[in-house]
């Protein structure tokens, strides 16, 4: 469920009409809704309640500090990738200690500005990884924990550039491999090697890939407390799926029991990593009519939102339900889905202004009759929208908003053509 409903022939972000928030704020513009975020945070903590898990929030799904800090007041800890993502969760108010450092590509600087912090747990992607964490914290006399990220090598059937979990790719270690460097890490006294972690891609619309994962760490778990080895946590990753299409994603409980038993008495400190599932229905984009167009058999809609506000589409060939602000009463929706045909319908492709073939938000939708100037939602734009945007064609990048009931916050003004130009002035 989320907090964007239609009221009267008008698309409401919790209490209040989506056009006051264009007429203040403009468009393109990302618009956010509270409630929602914190109740989906809140379902996959009672979820997995059993297991007191660390449930740390993916920042780079979105990074907004001001929506981390919503997140962080409700108890969340944060997974970062990057220096500039642990400065926002700091700034954000996390604990460092519910911090957890992922990426397969850490800086020296950014593991000193880590140890720094005093974060809860380096996720390590590699053995050269390993010994530099190891140089890197023995030369300051600092002990820092670590999890090693495993392959568990299982299928979670989604797009190629988003699964991790399978051998050959960039992340982790294969699992076969992982004994080996606990033989040669795993009794380090300046990396605390005291964990396994896991991330095996997103979104994860199926609830058997992590099943099949968690039983083979747990085995791999076993085999090195045999070994001698001090296992503490077990890192379980994020990927769990949002509602693009309709409901195609697993709920939080049904996530949450095909996992719970496995780790219930395991006596494994559990740590999480969701993202997507909090964030996507949480947002959306908003976009302005510019111009109809008809080229062969195709008719254009062309909208002031592009690639480069949210490239999803272009990149993944990714879903998202569009549909008008203010749709009239023959076309009114309770629902989103996939290929929503009503009576009076037409089929469009949604493209934006960006100088690209790919500059596409939809392709073959069917949507009511539009005219220039109307408003079009772009949902489930919350998670890998804002956050994934750039300046490409020197295009200023969108404002955000977060609506609470019926308080609204501008949380990020939109930029202006002195911010694309002020770094260049050297």
């Amino acid at each position: 469920m989320d907090y964007f409903r239609f009221r009267q022939g008008q698309l409401h972000c919790e209490q209040v009409p989506v056009e006051q928030l264009v007429a203040r704020f403009g468009t393109p513009l990302y618009v956010y809704s509270q409630t929602t975020l914190a109740e989906h945070y809140d379902r996959i903590a009672t979820a997995f309640r059993d297991l007191h898990p660390t449930i740390c929030f993916s920042i780079k799904s979105c990074q907004n500090v001001h929506i981390c800090r919503v997140l962080a007041g409700r108890g969340a800890g944060f997974d970062v990738v990057s220096g500039g993502e642990l400065a926002r969760a700091l700034q954000a108010g996390a604990d460092p200690a519910r911090i957890v450092f992922a990426g397969v590509g850490k800086t020296d600087v950014e593991i000193n500005q880590a140890i720094d912090a005093g974060i809860g747990w380096f996720n390590v992607e590699s053995e050269a990884e390993l010994a530099n964490l190891a140089e890197i914290a023995a030369g300051r006399s600092a002990q820092v924990r670590a999890a090693l990220r495993v392959n568990p090598d299982v299928d979670p059937d989604t797009h190629a550039y988003t699964t991790t979990g399978k051998k050959e790719t960039k992340f982790g270690i294969d699992l076969d491999r992982a004994g080996d460097v606990f033989a040669r890490f795993g009794r380090n006294t300046s990396v605390l090697l005291r964990g396994l972690h896991l991330h095996i891609g997103s979104p994860v619309n199926t609830v058997a890939p992590y099943k099949q994962s968690v039983e083979k760490a747990l085995a791999l778990i076993d085999q090195l407390r045999r070994d001698g080895f001090d296992i503490e946590a077990i890192n379980i990753g994020g990927g769990f799926g949002a509602y693009y299409l309709g409901e195609e994603a697993p709920s939080a409980t049904e996530y949450a029991s095909a996992i719970v038993p496995l780790l219930e008495g395991r006596q494994l400190r559990v740590l999480m990593e969701p993202g997507r599932s909090i964030a996507a229905n949480a947002g959306i984009l908003v976009t302005r009519v510019l111009y109809l167009k008809r080229s062969g058999s195709r008719q254009f809609v062309i909208v002031d939102a592009g690639m480069n506000d949210l490239i999803r589409p272009a990149l993944y060939g990714a879903f998202h339900f569009i549909w008008p602000v203010s749709p009239s009463d023959d076309f009114a929706v309770e629902s989103r889905q996939a290929d929503l045909r009503m009576p009076g319908t037409l089929e469009v492709d949604v493209v934006g202004p960006v100088c690209e073939t790919g500059d596409f938000l939809g392709k073959g939708r069917h949507l009511p009759p539009i005219q220039r100037g109307d408003l079009l939602a772009i949902f489930s734009a919350g998670a890998y929208g804002m956050v994934m945007s750039s300046q490409y064609n020197s295009r200023p990048r969108a404002a955000e908003v977060l609506v609470h009931d019926d308080d609204v916050r501008l949380i990020r003004r939109r930029e202006t053509y002195d911010d694309l130009l002020a770094p260049e002035r050297v």
